[in-house]
């Protein structure tokens, strides 16, 4: 069961170009400034966009391109060098690892499945900040909480932009 029309769609091949460019858009979108409320409320654009890809593209989207992402995104949020490295590398190897598991569900059994992955995630953002500053912020799993209602809207964009139209006559 593909998704909500239960009709198996065939999909184009995708182009580097627009794996390329959908990460770029995320890191473009992650760089927005943000403050205040918004600010802890930010879901990770970069990381769901990889979690996509690690899972409808594994063999082209992996752990070695979400780790130089991830140093991209360090240097582009000015952070901790590695964080987001070592958070998008194991955000990459459980997408990798659970990609037929999570394509296998409908996109309501996939959520759940993608939260767990990005709990990880932001548990790596935690610990890493645990370790620098001596204390854990909460408040990063709120960007957990809406980076898995963000999967919802790209998975149907991406699926969409991907769906080949086939005459049904």
């Amino acid at each position: 069961m593909p998704y909500i029309d239960q009709q198996p769609e065939i999909l184009r091949p995708v182009s580097t170009l627009f794996i390329v460019t959908s990460i770029v858009s995320a890191l473009l979108l992650n760089a927005l400034p943000w403050e205040g409320l918004w600010l802890v409320l930010r879901p990770d654009f970069v990381a769901v966009v990889l979690l996509y890809w690690c899972t409808h593209k594994p063999l082209r989207v992996g752990v070695g391109l979400s780790w130089a992402i991830g140093i991209l995104a360090d240097v582009g949020d000015a952070s901790l060098f590695g964080q987001h490295a070592l958070s998008y590398t194991v955000l990459a190897f459980g997408g990798v690892v659970l990609s037929r598991r999570l394509r296998m569900f409908d996109l309501r059994e996939q959520t759940t499945q993608v939260f767990v992955i990005l709990l990880s995630t932001y548990a790596v953002y935690a610990v890493v900040h645990w370790q620098v500053n001596g204390q854990i912020v909460w408040e990063y799993f709120l960007g957990c909480l809406t980076s898995t209602l963000l999967w919802i809207p790209i998975s149907f964009m991406f699926q969409s932009m991907r769906q080949m139209r086939v005459d049904r006559e």
